[in-house]
């Protein structure tokens, strides 16, 4: 059985909450079901270790650096003899 429920929201988070509905096309509903999944998933943030709270980043990001994670210690390297 699902819960219906009824939540005031401050108007600051009301716009964006809206601005992100039009955004990404997607039901007001499903967003706050997806934000609401995320929160408690993660508790508030400060009892998760720290790879939980990025768990989602991990990988998400593209630097345009080809294999950067294999070549790290290069790049780091090459990086600091340019600083100099």
């Amino acid at each position: 059985m699902e819960l219906q429920l009824t939540v005031r929201l401050p108007p600051e988070l009301a716009t964006a909450l809206e601005r992100t509905r039009r955004k990404s096309g997607r039901r007001t509903s499903e967003i706050v079901r997806t934000a609401l999944r995320e929160y408690l998933r993660l508790g508030s943030g400060g009892d998760a270790p720290p790879a939980e709270r990025v768990r989602s980043l991990i990988g998400s990001l593209d630097s345009g650096v080809p294999q950067l994670a294999e070549e790290h210690r290069r790049f780091v390297l090459e990086s600091l003899q340019r600083a100099r």
